[in-house]
């Protein structure tokens, strides 16, 4: 495979592929949660942000930067307010078969830093421009090494 087929190759791969090699573990919240619980959970699990899902479905997204412009800028009391008064409403979402360049162009237009998978209203996951970043890296690291291992063999 010649760097530019990889190139292409890393480029058109679906989510689902990503999906799969993180795991599909899913950090949500229900809309009535307070925005304190919400916080909290983000920092034990260790991410940015949080899907708030209700028994209809995914109704939004809670963000860092929610945090900071919804939350600390306009002085929300956190432990009474609920997720669903600071949460985003109109989430972008994608599907397994979008590809990780359709998906950093979306984040990169929008200014997202997430973007839940969903077939049909099943949420599959949640990437991250990190997840893509890091991606990227892997494949280009991969063929890098096969580059040294064709010319040190050849």
């Amino acid at each position: 495979m010649n760097a530019i087929h990889n190139k292409e190759f890393i480029m058109s791969t679906p989510l689902s592929a990503l999906i799969k090699e993180k795991g599909n573990i899913i950090y949500s919240a229900h809309p009535e949660e307070t925005v304190f619980a919400c916080v909290k959970k983000m920092g034990v699990a260790g991410v940015g942000a949080l899907l708030i899902i209700d028994e209809t479905g995914l109704v939004g997204i809670f963000t860092e930067r929610d945090v900071s412009k919804k939350v600390v800028l306009q002085k929300v009391d956190v432990e009474t307010v609920c997720v669903s008064s600071v949460m985003t409403r109109d989430v972008k979402t994608v599907t397994p078969s979008t590809t990780t360049d359709e998906a950093m162009s979306i984040m990169t237009e929008e200014r997202f830093r997430h973007l839940p998978v969903l077939l049909e209203d099943n949420v599959l996951g949640l990437i991250s421009i990190g997840d893509l970043t890091r991606w990227v890296v892997m494949s280009q690291q991969h063929n890098i090494n096969h580059l040294v291992e064709y010319i040190n063999n050849g």
